[in-house]
Order: C-alpha cells, then structure tokens, then sequence
C-alpha cells in the first residue's frame, strides 16, 4: 500500500532545525501567536534561503507591526484578501490557513461566504472582459481626487 504523503520533500522537523532556520521557525511562532511551525515554512526551510526570503517578504505585508511598518489595510482585509487570491489560485492549504487566520480575527461564516462571493463574482466577469477583449472606457485618474 502506498504511504500518503503531504509534500515532494521531507520537512524540516522543529527539532531538526538549527542556526538561521531555527530562528526562523522562532519567528514565525512568535509572530503569528502559534505554538507549532506550519507544514509550509518546515517545508520550505529545506531551501534556508528560500525560506528566509518568503518569511520576511510575508511579515512584511500580512504582520507589518511585527515588521517595524504601518499598514494601510488592517488584518482582516488582509486576511480576506489572502482567502480570496487562495481561492482563485487553487490552493486548498491557504485557502484554510487564512480562513483559520480570518477566524482567530471573529470574521464568521456569512462573511466568508461574501468574501468567497465577491472573488466568484470577479473570476467570472475577469474572464468575460478578457474573453471579450473590451478595452477599457473607465479609468482611475492619474491625480488625486479633490
């Protein structure tokens, strides 16, 4: 019988980890309030600086605080930016970590269902524009607004 597997790489165990992906794993505990590494960043801490450089671009944008910045969007229109892109892009493993993240953050189900709603609606009237080929007649202004 074949062993399931979640991964095409073996992944770093907690207690495997050493020098800058131990601190890493730190990080990512301290900073998302989480007791335990995720599957994705044991997985890719197989590749150190891959690792390094995925974590700090994502602390950046979805914990900027933690990161030493100000954000213009607060977390939870963050995190529901995040579901819908999962969404959209196919990724079961986000679409549920981010889900879980909105949750910690008291979005209930109804709101997640206009979340998913919203990004629904734009996959499809994406791919008609685009089907279509209209060229766009409504356009942002180059200058602010007064």
């Amino acid at each position: 019988m074949e062993t399931i597997r979640s991964a095409t790489v073996k992944l770093i165990e907690e207690s495997e980890a050493t020098g800058r992906v131990a601190e890493i794993f730190a990080d990512i505990k301290q900073t998302k309030s989480i007791n335990f590494v995720p599957a994705f960043w044991r997985t890719l801490a197989t590749n150190p600086i891959q690792l390094e450089m995925v974590w700090t671009a994502l602390k950046s944008i979805m914990h900027p605080e933690a990161a030493g910045r100000t954000s213009r969007l607060d977390a939870r229109t963050r995190e529901m930016i995040a579901v819908a892109v999962s969404a959209t892009n196919g990724c079961s493993y986000c679409v549920n970590s981010h889900t879980t993240a909105l949750k910690k953050l008291g979005v209930d189900d109804e709101t997640l269902g206009e979340v998913l709603a919203v990004a629904g609606l734009f996959n499809m009237t994406n791919a008609l524009a685009d089907g279509y080929q209209i060229e766009p007649d409504v356009r942002p202004p180059l200058e602010p607004v007064a």
